[in-house]
């Protein structure tokens, strides 16, 4: 009993979370989670399909768009197992390496996927506003270059994380907020100084999603000014339209991405259901 007291048990499994208050209903609740995932898969995977059958889209855009939906796969093949875990099976238990695993392969693909959503509104400023030196500028072997340091970027950054939670002695609590291991989250969690963790996971936040996200904004300002000065209404909007698909992705992509990294370091008080429906 001491030793509960102290809080010097050491955890070996985590305890992820479903959607609190209504786990009498996860079989029902897997269902539109099982429709999304096989969606995405499904989607993504035909994405990949005709951009690699049909040489007409052997272009700069669809060859980014390629890449952005095999880091959307990375993404679903990382979170699927535990997600449907706990809907499907009610099994909520995670080794501490299954989790450290799991949030380093998560990290990655969410770093790579922000980096090609840059080079995405670059190549968009670059169409628009260079159109006639568009083919010389991006490529086949600078895109290939762009794209692996992507790559090489999300793996490095994320690289850290495991071995900065290893060092950690887990005697707090080993329950988690959500269907599948973050660092931030589980960071929380340690009995020890937890202070290299967070200045590192601010410092992530800021150099890749908030670096980005800034970039990715002046890119459109720079659109939009490029756009502006056009004379015709019609080029106009044509223009405008070839940016809206990759703007909806880019806000679909940030808002939860950025919104959860402030819950979990500012919003100690905040709705575990806000923190659930965001991640």
């Amino acid at each position: 009993m001491s030793a509960v007291n102290d809080t010097k048990i050491k955890y070996a499994m985590f305890l992820l979370t479903g959607i609190p208050g209504l786990e009498d209903i996860h079989l029902w609740i897997s269902i539109p989670f099982c429709f999304i995932y096989v969606f995405s898969i499904l989607g993504n995977s035909t994405i990949l399909f005709i951009i690699k059958t049909d040489p007409s889209l052997h272009e700069p855009m669809y060859i980014f768009l390629s890449m952005l939906a095999v880091t959307d796969l990375g993404l679903s093949i990382s979170t699927i197992p535990t997600i449907l875990g706990i809907y499907l099976f009610n099994f909520r238990e995670i080794s501490l390496n299954a989790c450290f695993a799991q949030l380093f392969f998560i990290h990655s693909f969410v770093f790579t996927e922000s980096s090609i959503l840059l080079l995405m509104a670059f190549d968009r400023f670059v169409a628009i506003s260079n159109p006639l030196r568009y083919a010389s500028i991006l490529t086949l072997p600078r895109i290939s270059k762009m794209g692996l340091v992507c790559v090489l970027r999300g793996v490095a950054v994320s690289f850290p994380l495991p071995f900065l939670l290893k060092r950690f002695q887990y005697c707090r609590a080993n329950v988690l907020s959500h269907s599948y291991c973050l660092h931030q989250d589980v960071m929380n969690l340690a009995c020890s100084d937890i202070t290299v963790n967070y200045v590192y996971g601010l410092f992530l936040t800021v150099f890749t999603v908030g670096f980005d996200s800034l970039l990715i904004f002046l890119s459109y300002v720079m659109i939009l000014k490029t756009v502006l000065s056009v004379a015709s209404h019609a080029e106009c909007l044509r223009a405008l339209n070839t940016c809206v698909s990759h703007l909806c992705a880019v806000l679909l992509f940030y808002i939860p991405d950025i919104g959860l990294a402030l819950i979990h370091r500012l919003g100690k008080g905040s709705s575990p259901l806000l923190q659930i429906v965001l991640g």
